[in-house]
């Protein structure tokens, strides 16, 4: 999972999508690119729900294996592994790293120190870069730092960031799932006796003890557990899982691969710390009968809420229209008496949310014998681009003495050369 986020991360600014990165969030231009479309902060009904499909996401996996995300995907703990697998090639495994912090200073340990260190700042700074690389694209940044001409934003965002990986990941650590990250908080309310976690099987296991290998520990009175404290060394926020499930655990099963190599060094079977189930854990049940319990309402509700907001969010995007208007009345005039008739002007913004020049026609509909008057048709606008149009709206004066006075609805409809279509409403006001 290291391996993979990382190429998700640092992979993902550098794909290409019609000759731009194909994941940009420009917010100097207001406009972000995400593969095949372009969204202008408009469009942030869009972010609602993906936000809120990440939400229902991470409540169903919660719901069906615990902690997940945490154990396995979340940046923090991503970053701490990378960090203490720098750590562990410059000052060794844990016995040694606690020699060389007990031992005096010198260039041994000072070189090995730096050599942390330096490999950390590296580390940091390529994760600032490339975070900072999906903002202004990663090929002019890198070009703009080699040749020492980096804006000072990019500069300030950078280091920002690197400071933020070095730290978090480098010294705070568990401390930030412990005591910062508030996803530990409303776990307890998310999970079940029949969401997977990690838990340790007290009846295989008690009373702990050490034992001489090869000794008969039934015969002792004592179960599996040796009472190594391995489980709890491994443990990257410090907890002793043979105390129960507890907010601090993050589902990394660093203590089941610990306890796995002492069970096969005391040929003892492994899983007294597993992946299971508290009702599994309760009845003695194997994976069968985990599963059966797997589809309950709380997943089906979560399952089909989920599915309903990626599958609107997925058929809104796909039918999105390549253009879009706002109308905005004339507030300095509501209404002009001239030759031609009554008229009304707007201010229309037509957005063109594709990546190819358009042409665009304006009518409108809504008010029989209203004539739209715009200064320049076909309107054409770059790729990605805006204008705001004025537009005056006419009704001949044969047509307005017939009107009942006072407000009426319109509706502008913009259509470009595609034949896709976008519309906004107004109100006309016919004076008495």
């Amino acid at each position: 999972m290291v391996v993979l986020t990382q190429l998700v991360f640092l992979g993902l600014p550098w794909l290409t999508w019609n000759g731009r990165p194909a994941l940009l969030f420009d917010l100097e231009a207001r406009l972000f690119y995400v593969f095949g479309w372009v969204l202008w902060p408009q469009d942030l009904i869009y972010l609602v729900g993906l936000l809120v499909a990440a939400a229902l996401a991470l409540f169903l996996f919660t719901a069906v294996a615990g902690r997940l995300w945490c154990g396995y995907a979340c940046p923090q703990t991503v970053y701490t592994e990378m960090f203490l697998a720098i750590e562990r090639w410059t000052e060794g495994d844990r016995q040694a790293r606690m020699r060389l912090d007990a031992a005096p200073w010198g260039m041994a340990k000072f070189a090995r120190k730096a050599a942390k260190h330096l490999l950390w700042g590296a580390l940091a700074l390529v994760t600032g870069l490339t975070f900072v690389g999906y903002f202004t694209p990663i090929r002019e940044l890198v070009a703009e730092l080699t040749t020492g001409t980096l804006g000072p934003w990019e500069t300030f965002w950078i280091a920002f960031y690197a400071f933020a990986t070095y730290g978090n990941a480098g010294w705070l650590r568990e401390q930030m799932c412990k005591t910062m990250c508030p996803y530990a908080r409303f776990q307890s309310a998310l999970i079940d006796a029949d969401s997977l976690i990690i838990a340790y099987d007290h009846g295989r296991g008690e009373p702990r003890g050490s034992r001489a290998r090869g000794a008969n520990a039934r015969a002792q009175g004592l179960g599996d557990c040796v009472d190594c404290t391995l489980c709890v060394q491994a443990c990257p926020t410090g907890i002793d899982i043979r105390n129960g499930l507890q907010n601090e655990c993050i589902g990394c099963a660093a203590c089941i691969d610990a306890c796995d190599t002492v069970m096969d060094k005391l040929g003892y079977s492994r899983g007294l710390i597993r992946y299971t189930t508290a009702r599994g854990l309760d009845t003695g049940g194997g994976w069968r009968g985990m599963l059966a319990h797997s589809l309950r309402w709380r997943v089906v509700i979560y399952g089909v809420l989920l599915t309903g907001v990626v599958g609107t969010l997925t058929v809104a995007l796909m039918l999105r229209p390549g253009v879009a208007v706002d109308a905005l009345r004339d507030r300095g005039t509501l209404a002009s008496l001239g030759p031609e008739g009554v008229a009304n002007t707007y201010q229309l913004l037509i957005t063109n949310r594709t990546e190819q020049a358009a042409r665009y026609t304006v009518t409108a509909t809504g008010l029989s014998g209203a004539r739209a008057d715009v200064a320049h048709q076909p309107i054409v606008l770059p790729p990605a681009g805006q204008s705001r149009v004025a537009i005056r709206l006419v009704l001949p004066h044969a047509i307005a003495i017939q009107t009942r006075p006072g407000t009426h609805t319109v509706t502008f409809v913009v259509q470009n050369d595609l034949g896709e279509t976008a519309t906004a409403a107004a109100t006309f006001l016919v004076p008495r």
